[in-house]
C-alpha cells in the first residue's frame, strides 16, 4: 500500500524543461529614405508588417537559437517614410519534449516570448527617427503556426492530376 503513491522512476526522466538562456537583438536596420521632406508632407501612413522565424539548433544538446524577424514599412502615398527591420533572437533550452511538441515550441511559444522585445526595439527606433509612436498589435503566434501547418499539409495542385 505504501508504494501506491510512489512515482515511477522514469517520470523524472520524462520531465519537460524549458528555460531562457539569453534574449538579444541580433540585427537592426532603420531607414528614412525620404527625410527630411517626409516630415513636411501630410502624415497619412500605410503600414506593411511582415514576420518570419528561424530556428538554429546549437552545438549543445537541447539548446536552440530562435530568431524572430519583424519588418515594418510605412509609406505616405508613394513615398516610403521609414523601413524598420529587427531580428530579435533568443537562446532556449528545451529538454524532454517529443518531436510533435518541438514544432509548436519553436514556431509559436518562443516567438511569442521574443515579440514584445522586438516591438519595443521597433517603437524606440521609430520614435528616435522623429516619427509618431508606432505600437504594434500583439500577434497570435499559435494561429500563425497552425496556418503554417495547414499550408504544409495542403495537397499541391500538381498532385491532384
Amino acid at each position: 500500500m505504501a508504494d501506491e503513491n510512489k512515482q515511477p522512476e522514469t517520470a523524472q526522466d520524462d520531465a519537460k524543461n524549458f528555460s531562457i538562456q539569453k534574449i538579444y537583438t541580433k540585427d537592426i536596420s532603420f531607414e528614412t529614405p525620404n527625410s527630411p521632406q517626409i516630415f513636411i508632407d501630410k502624415w497619412e501612413p500605410q503600414v506593411d508588417f511582415n514576420l518570419g522565424t528561424n530556428v538554429n539548433p546549437l552545438d549543445e544538446d537541447d539548446l536552440y537559437e530562435v530568431s524572430l524577424s519583424v519588418t515594418v514599412t510605412v509609406k505616405c502615398g508613394e513615398k516610403t517614410a521609414y523601413l524598420v527591420e529587427v531580428s530579435q533572437a533568443g537562446v532556449f533550452t528545451l529538454t524532454g519534449f517529443n518531436e510533435d511538441e518541438m514544432g509548436p515550441m519553436m514556431g509559436s511559444f518562443c516567438p511569442n516570448i521574443l515579440f514584445p522585445y522586438a516591438r519595443e526595439v521597433i517603437s524606440d527606433l521609430v520614435n528616435k527617427g522623429g516619427f509618431p509612436q508606432l505600437l504594434l498589435a500583439p500577434v497570435n503566434f499559435e494561429a500563425l503556426y497552425a496556418q503554417h501547418l495547414q499550408q504544409q499539409q495542403a495537397p499541391s495542385s500538381d498532385s491532384l492530376n
